[in-house]
């Protein structure tokens, strides 16, 4: 695959994202894919593998953020591995906000995403607005 190519999975992922549309987002995604999301008991945080453990880890984004939004993307690719920097913002179900900045490291195979790798900074909740 060429780095145009891939740049161009990477953008379509990223707006997939925010239009919560869960089966674009798996259409990127290679059949062996693994995520590892940014909290858990792991050094990794939490490690997600195979289509329906990713597919369901990424849907509960939604389901506790209802309107989780990655904002002000940047992404580039080098050779097999990509990087996509935002923002990530949304309301969790007490009205607290989230704003925080992040960054996905990725690792492409056969021009899908093989593995997704979140990273977030850890900052206290915002108050929920009036």
């Amino acid at each position: 695959m060429t780095q145009d190519s891939l740049l161009s999975t990477l953008e379509a992922f990223g707006e997939a994202w925010n239009r919560h549309d869960i089966d674009a987002l798996m259409a990127c995604m290679h059949e062996a894919c693994v995520f590892e999301g940014v909290a858990g008991p792991l050094a990794c945080g939490v490690r997600h593998e195979g289509p329906v453990a990713v597919r369901k880890a990424f849907e509960s984004a939604w389901l506790t953020i209802p309107d989780a939004a990655w904002r002000n993307a940047r992404c580039w690719v080098s050779g097999d591995r990509g990087v996509m920097e935002s923002t990530f913002t949304g309301t969790a179900a007490d009205g607290s906000r989230i704003e925080a900045d992040m960054v996905d490291l990725l690792t492409f195979k056969d021009g899908k995403i093989l593995v997704k790798n979140a990273f977030r900074k850890q900052r206290p909740p915002l108050p929920a607005q009036a």
